[in-house]
């Protein structure tokens, strides 16, 4: 059922864009969208538009972009929408207590974690790095903190051993949509729960730095990046001085006396590496210059590239 009074949707990546799309969906009138001014993206460099601003425009809703809200204009502007609540999923901006107070009835986030566990930009990727096997999403009543209000509905979700940062943000995401409408739909019998701050861990941004691979971790930790890291910043080494990206790997119990960074053996199977505790198989991988492909097809179409002794570099090297 849609809501009694418009409502007014923040959102900037295809995470938000698939909340604003159940919205849509089940019927609920959205009064105005806002998102990110478009940045540079692609070869070119030229700006794009967010996949929130476009599924905003193919139904003809209208897009406010303003890079902050830090002048009366940008706040008369969203006050002149007068919504009954803010919905935002991965905005990019925190949202000063000014702009939390314009909506009749504040602000809801659709978090992409079990609060108050992973607080912060990167929740989805951070639960894999830790080994996490579940994870899910929380619609909050947003406050002037960051990820740190009162709770109203959790959905969870398993985290499979295949898991990837894309894999799963697909997953939540499609999720999300899911709980914003439920929740939406039960406000008057949802009770909001206080988070326990002592259990709070918090979800760093993403770098392209910590994903360059330090051979010296378990192959366990090491696959776990490989998993976390794809799409992006992707899990990376490097080959003969030159960059080497790895897509697709699994740790192995093998506990070799190798360097750690020694290829061991080279197969069918893929490239097993030794690592500080155990072996990792590279499974797919992406030499500079080329597309990413399975272990055996480099190997097949390389021969003598990577070989059993050669050493890839560790993550301190440039």
């Amino acid at each position: 059922m849609a809501s009694p009074s418009p409502l007014i949707f923040a959102g900037t990546p295809d995470f938000a864009a698939t909340a604003l799309r159940a919205l849509l969906d089940a019927g609920y009138e959205i009064a105005a969208v806002y998102t990110q001014p478009d940045r540079p993206a692609g070869r070119g460099r030229k700006p794009q538009a967010s996949p929130v601003k476009q599924l905003a425009l193919a139904h003809n809703l209208p897009v406010c972009q303003p890079e902050h809200f830090k002048s009366d204009e940008a706040l008369q502007e969203l006050a002149s929408w007068q919504a009954d609540r803010m919905i935002v999923a991965a905005y990019g901006l925190l949202l000063p207590q000014k702009v939390l107070e314009i909506p009749r009835h504040g602000c809801l986030n659709i978090h992409a974690s079990l609060l108050p566990r992973w607080r912060g930009a990167a929740p989805i990727q951070r639960a894999i790095l830790a080994g996490d096997r579940e994870t899910g999403i929380t619609i909050m009543q947003m406050d002037a903190g960051l990820d740190t209000g009162d709770m109203l509905l959790k959905l969870s979700c398993p985290i499979a051993p295949n898991d990837t940062g894309g894999s799963l943000h697909d997953r939540l995401a499609k999720l999300g949509g899911k709980a914003i409408v439920q929740a939406l739909a039960n406000l008057e019998n949802l009770i909001p729960q206080p988070q326990d701050d002592s259990q709070a861990t918090y979800a760093r941004k993403l770098n392209k730095a910590e994903a360059r691979i330090d051979w010296h971790k378990p192959a366990e930790q090491l696959a776990r990046e490989v998993r976390a890291f794809n799409p992006w910043p992707v899990s990376h080494t490097l080959l003969d001085g030159q960059p080497l990206r790895i897509w697709q790997a699994n740790a192995r119990t093998q506990r070799p006396t190798a360097t750690p960074g020694s290829v061991l053996s080279t197969d069918v199977d893929g490239i097993e590496v030794a690592c500080g505790e155990g072996t990792l198989l590279l499974q797919q991988i992406q030499p500079a210059g080329s597309k990413a492909m399975s272990a055996a097809a480099f190997l097949h179409g390389r021969p003598g590239r990577i070989e059993p002794g050669m050493q890839l570099a560790n993550s301190d090297k440039p």
